[in-house]
């Protein structure tokens, strides 16, 4: 077993960690952090890619490819971050006016 499928091994496992969590779990935030390490499993996929097997030139592409992508990856964690709390605190709003209505009778 040589280095590289070591890594694709690792990646495919992080990956997979990652759909798990994504489909298994209920709260927002892991699914948020499930989908953050698949995010990071096709990195590293594009990492090894980038290296050359046989001594020839490192491409640059696939490690240009990850810096773009984990700049859309933190942007995109941001968003959804923003949008679970939002979420969240109007789930808690209207158990509050549920709740006041309740004890009105």
């Amino acid at each position: 077993m040589t280095i590289t499928t070591g890594y694709i091994i690792s990646a495919l496992l992080l990956f997979g960690i990652g759909m798990n969590g994504l489909m298994t779990c209920s709260h927002q935030l892991r699914k948020i952090l499930a989908v953050n390490l698949m995010a990071s499993g096709v990195f590293l996929i594009l990492i090894v890619t980038g290296f050359g097997t046989d001594g020839s030139a490192i491409d640059h592409v696939p490690h240009a490819m990850v810096l773009t992508g984990i700049v859309i990856s933190v942007s995109t964690t941001a968003l959804a971050l923003t949008l679970a709390c939002r979420i969240q605190q109007r789930l808690n709003r209207s158990a509050d006016e549920t709740a006041e209505g309740n004890d009105d009778d």
